[in-house]
């Protein structure tokens, strides 16, 4: 099976070379850049996340990833993910479609229900509905893929009858649902046969084994469509594991405090930064033999058919991550390569 690599962002707003902020403007110009480099070093795809908080610059993906579209050739080009239960169905699947025409083709979409709340009351809608809003929706969108009038009815929009969407996408739409670890998430992914995407961004990936057995047998009960099964783990590469770990960990702690006064987390630390991008953690940062090891055994021990790579976290400078996309592209993913080819 061939394997995909991908590359995956918030937009978090980073510092320049004074150690000032930059604007949310900005960031987003230097996401544009980030996934032309990785196009040019053949990355197969990149996601742009969707986040309404002021440490992440990207609330409309779909516009970040238009104007990717135009500056790139290669890349597949989705989300990380789209929080389908504040949005509109119809909606996400005309904006997609619509990137999938920019794109000539490379659309794809990440759905989740959302690990941050604020699009909830942005948007109107009551966190008391949290998983009927994503059932309900998810269940529209599916029809939805179909490319076909669709009539259907719920309790959280309103019913639709004979309804045709446009415009009509090349070669459909792949579309995969974001899980963060809840068995009954990976038997609805199943159920409505579409890609299961697993957030591993804590502990070691063979935690992780029971979801992806469970994904297959479920698509096996269903008698629906299997679908490669890919995870999203953050990292970041440098020529050396101690610049690469000198380089990532201000931005791990700024983010994972920040996230954790909310949340009630302990203190970050660098004891705990080094035991995550050790073997028994889910952070891939270090030289490129040491990152590429580390994702070939993902690979391997979960079965799958694409990993992402979460470069972008905290205050990580731009500069730094380029050089990061630059090194995964031309060192980490031939060598992942070659790993998984001398174990066949």
């Amino acid at each position: 099976m061939s394997i995909e690599f991908g590359l995956d962002t918030f937009g978090d707003i980073t510092r320049d070379t004074d150690g000032e902020l930059l604007s949310g403007a900005q960031t987003i110009r230097n996401v544009v850049a980030q996934a032309e480099l990785a196009d040019t070093v053949g990355v197969d795809f990149f996601g742009v996340g969707e986040h309404h908080r002021k440490e992440f610059a990207v609330s409309s993906p779909e516009m970040v990833l238009a104007a990717i579209a135009a500056r790139t050739d290669h890349i597949r080009l989705g989300t990380a993910v789209t929080v389908l239960s504040s949005d509109d169905p119809v909606r996400v699947f005309e904006r997609f479609s619509t990137l999938d025409a920019v794109s000539n083709g490379r659309a794809e979409v990440v759905l989740g229900r959302g690990s941050f709340i604020e699009s909830f009351p942005l948007f109107g809608y009551d966190l008391r509905d949290y998983d009927a809003l994503f059932e309900q929706k998810l269940e529209l969108f599916v029809e939805l893929l179909k490319e076909e009038p669709v009539t259907w009815s719920g309790t959280m929009r309103a019913s639709l009858e004979d309804a045709n969407v446009f415009p009509k996408t090349k070669k459909g739409l792949r579309t995969w649902v974001g899980v963060g670890g809840s068995p009954e998430s990976v038997v609805r992914v199943a159920r409505h046969g579409l890609g299961l995407m697993l957030a591993i961004i804590g502990g070691p990936a063979h935690r992780f084994k029971p979801f992806v057995d469970l994904y297959h047998r479920s698509v096996a009960s269903f008698g629906t469509t299997s679908h490669p099964i890919s995870v999203h783990s953050p990292g970041h590469i440098a020529e050396t594991d101690a610049e690469a770990w000198d380089a990532a960990y201000s931005g791990f702690e700024a983010m994972n405090n920040t996230i954790g006064r909310e949340r009630g987390w302990p203190a970050y630390s660098r004891a705990r930064f080094q035991n995550d991008v050790g073997p028994e953690g889910a952070i891939y940062s270090g030289s490129p033999d040491r990152v590429a090891a580390k994702i070939a055994d993902t690979i391997t021990t979960l079965g799958l058919g694409r990993f992402d790579l979460k470069y972008a976290t905290g205050t990580l400078s731009h500069e730094s991550m380029l050089r990061s996309i630059e090194l995964y592209g031309t060192e980490v993913i031939p060598r992942v390569k070659r790993i998984l080819d001398a174990q066949d």
